[in-house]
């Protein structure tokens, strides 16, 4: 790695200069060298470097303001720097100042190389966890959570804001809807993001078996305990505990949980011994947990400690902005999955796909997607590939859109037809169709009647 380790030397004092840099390159370190900051800073723009070994006292600029120059150019790069002997408040200012380290002269050459050697060991460790992060983030990814529209711009805008928090955050929404991914968005957003994110879900395991998993067991508790185990709490400690379908967890976990929340510690199943926790709770839920509370079934004090902040998904019939944007970003993510090169959908494909209603929406969105990148034997998405369920709802919205045209029309010629007969009065011609004077105004606003004549061909009644 000391090859990869480029350090420039700046000293205006030629013999030190060359000493040091002829040292290093024994070492097999890449040296630079500057005989002013000025020169130093011109080499830094041109190129990388991770350390400067600076001299504090030097014509023009100092070694001091060296190292402010050259953070302001790359924070990145660790500056060491070489005061008089003695000179200990300058050495403490460059510290203050962000330097790595300093020395004093005259230098001692092996120090210089053990202090060099732990700045390139911790260089190569921020380096590591870096690229861990990265990797983290690319991992993480939150597909689908993605939107144009006002309400999911606000969603993504809440989720920054409070996922570097504590609270406890409620989503709710539609099944489908992504509530599990905005969860893994405010996880690996905040500071817990390098630990674990826990999924239980609520609905998913019988009462029995629920509370074991969320609590954990001793040996023996009941049938079939045959070892003690850690619980979901434990296994998220210093991380994030999501509890997706909140809605369904039974009553006496629903006190349990309470107690967790309240003073961050529990018992196993069969144990008398408290476990304190770490966790951060974000719940998920589609069913409405205030009329669960009027019927009893959801504790009220559970509920306002559950819901802290409210993250409200919009089903993807309300955010048909978002449909085209969607549409391309899981055409792309499983046409790389499947190894297919398809460049995008036909033009009859594209509009069914933007008229359809998606009761399951995105996810079940981003299945029609796939099972279209499966089947599709060209490089364009075709109506042929999208499912028979998809043309016949459709067809079925077509069919509805006819009649509602056809009985707009025949209401609007019957609302003229009354008015010419009424002289244009409209307490007549409301009297006359069996409606309100009201719902008649409200036609007329509707199919913008207001300023028409009556029709001269139709002679008013007497």
């Amino acid at each position: 790695m000391a090859d990869l380790f480029r350090i420039l030397v700046v000293d205006d004092e030629a013999t030190q200069r060359e000493l040091v840099c002829g040292y290093l390159k024994k070492q097999g370190f890449e040296v630079l060298a500057a005989p002013s900051a000025e020169r130093a800073l011109e080499l830094l723009r041109q190129e990388p470097v991770e350390l400067i070994l600076t001299d504090q006292r030097m014509p023009n600029l100092s070694g001091l303001e060296l190292l402010k120059a050259a953070q302001a150019i790359n924070p990145e790069t660790a500056v060491i720097v070489v005061t008089a002997y003695g000179n200990i408040e300058t050495a403490v200012e460059a510290m203050k100042a962000g330097a790595a380290d300093y020395l004093t002269k005259p230098l001692h050459l092996e120090e210089l190389l053990h202090k060099i050697r732990r700045i390139r060991e911790q260089c190569r460790l921020y380096e590591e966890n870096r690229e861990l992060r990265e990797a983290l983030q690319e991992r993480h990814r939150i597909e689908g959570v993605i939107g144009e529209s006002g309400q999911m711009l606000e969603v993504i805008s809440l989720v920054g804001r409070v996922a570097p928090s504590e609270a406890t955050v409620l989503i709710r929404g539609e099944s489908g809807t992504g509530k599990e991914l905005i969860a893994k968005a405010i996880h690996y957003a905040s500071p817990r993001a390098a630990r674990s994110l826990v999924r239980v879900n609520c609905a998913a395991l019988p009462e029995n078996l629920l509370e074991s998993e969320l609590f954990g067991h001793e040996k023996g508790a009941f049938t079939g305990a045959i070892a003690a185990r850690k619980g979901r709490f434990e296994l998220a400690e210093g991380g994030t505990l999501f509890l997706d379908e909140i809605g369904d967890l039974p009553p006496h976990l629903q006190a349990k949980l309470l107690r967790v929340l309240q003073e961050r510690e529990f018992e196993r199943v069969g144990s008398s011994q408290t476990v304190k926790v770490n966790v951060r709770i974000l719940s998920a839920t589609h069913r409405d947990l205030e009329a669960l509370m009027r019927s009893g079934q959801f504790r009220e004090d559970l509920y306002y400690r559950l819901n802290v902040v409210t993250i409200l998904l919009p089903p993807l019939r309300e955010r048909r902005q978002d449909l085209a944007a969607l549409m391309d970003h899981f055409l792309k993510l499983f046409a790389a999955k499947n190894g297919k090169s398809i460049r995008g959908f036909s033009q009859e494909a594209r509009q069914s796909l933007l008229r359809y209603d998606y009761p399951g929406n995105v996810r079940e969105l981003e299945n029609l997607i796939e099972r279209a990148v499966v089947l599709s034997r060209g490089d364009v998405i075709g109506g042929g590939d999208l499912p028979l369920t998809l043309e016949a709802s459709e067809e079925k919205s077509g069919h509805e859109t006819q009649l509602t045209a056809a009985v707009e029309g025949l209401e609007r010629r019957m609302i003229k037809e009354a008015l010419a007969r009424s002289g244009g009065v409209q307490t007549r011609a409301a009297e006359d169709l069996g409606m309100t004077e009201r719902a008649l105004r409200y036609k007329l606003k509707k199919y913008g009647l207001q300023g028409e004549e009556p029709d001269s061909s139709t002679p008013p009644e007497s």
